[in-house]
């Protein structure tokens, strides 16, 4: 059965990645004293992967996911493709899958032709705005990365996250459930005998970049991460911005470099353009940033698997740096 393809427009950059009001009564100042008590402090390799261990546990407990993290069952996917559409390259499925045990979420995953074995995948996260097929039809900002990563044998798959509504908000964050249901992707793709389970990977602009943050630093699964337009600091996104980022107690124990560097020694790219708004996702405060998610690498051997890409365009993906960094480290 086919599915006729959406008809993506041209959308603006501001409607793509712009957000609603802070959800909830976040306080719009840092809160005083005690600020990245889990800060990374340079050390030996095993006091750094120690620190990831016990910074990934309390990061679990305020994002009201360690039940399901820890679970001693794990919730089976039971997918359920609602249609299917044979492309030149690849197969597009449209799927249900379980997310908990009382909610499901679509998914869009692509499965290239004639695979002569399992396959490097990829979770492809949209931004504000974005549905569980802007990264495949989306040529503004995220310039159809997914479609291009399926077209050169990657198994792609992608979620919406970019709600602001929390399912069960007598259980559940809003950006625990949005973690959570990326996490979900990865399981789904671990289950498939398409998926080469050990090049696994996730790249994501804007909001999906910084669900490319957390995934990258807390999902171990991922070998390579792309986080496009987000590296910055949380100072930077105190005003002016959405705050949907920010939760009880995150700032107590992190900065974003903190969740980066969660990521070392696995590969990391990330990507600010040069023409980005200055109160936005600047090159220079990346920079700034990169330089406290560095010794997180060095410490752990491997400064070669941080990359920084500044490249000329503004809040958008830079489609040849990611595919050559993915075709780099999954391929």
């Amino acid at each position: 059965m086919s599915i006729a393809r959406k008809a993506v427009g041209i959308v603006l950059v501001f409607a793509l990645f712009s957000c609603r009001a802070p959800i909830g009564p976040i306080a719009a100042a840092a809160p005083a004293g005690g600020l990245r008590t889990m800060r990374y402090v340079s050390g030996s390799p095993d006091a750094a992967a120690a620190w990831a261990r016990k910074l990934r546990t309390q990061l679990n407990v305020l994002l009201k996911i360690d039940d399901l993290v820890t679970a001693k069952k794990p919730i089976p996917p039971a997918p359920k493709t609602i249609s299917s559409e044979k492309r030149d390259k690849y197969v597009l499925h449209i799927m249900e899958i379980n997310s908990t045990a009382d909610r499901r979420i679509r998914i869009a995953l692509t499965v290239p032709n004639d695979l002569k074995g399992p396959a490097p995948a990829v979770v492809a996260i949209g931004g504000h705005s974005s549905t569980h097929l802007s990264c495949l039809e989306s040529a503004k900002g995220y310039y159809r990365f997914a479609h291009v990563l399926s077209e050169k044998g990657y198994v792609t798959i992608s979620t919406s996250v970019s709600r602001h509504k929390t399912f069960d908000r007598d259980k559940r964050i809003l950006m625990g459930e949005r973690l959570w249901d990326l996490m979900r992707c990865v399981d789904y793709l671990e289950s498939r005998k398409d998926v080469d389970a050990r090049r696994i990977g996730c790249g994501g602009l804007s909001l999906g970049g910084e669900m490319a943050m957390w995934l990258g630093g807390m999902d171990t699964r991922m070998k390579a991460t792309v986080s496009s337009g987000f590296l910055t600091t949380m100072d930077q996104l105190e005003h002016n911005h959405c705050r949907c980022w920010k939760f009880p107690g995150l700032r107590g124990l992190v900065d974003f470099a903190d969740l980066y560097a969660l990521t070392a020694p696995r590969a990391l790219q990330c990507q600010n353009g040069l023409k980005e708004k200055p109160t936005w996702f600047s090159v220079p405060l990346a920079r700034k940033t990169l330089k406290e998610i560095a010794p997180a690498y060095a410490d752990l051997k491997k400064p070669g698997n941080l990359e920084f890409v500044a490249h000329k365009g503004g809040h958008e993906i830079d489609l040849p740096s990611l595919v050559a960094f993915f075709d780099k480290h999954l391929k």
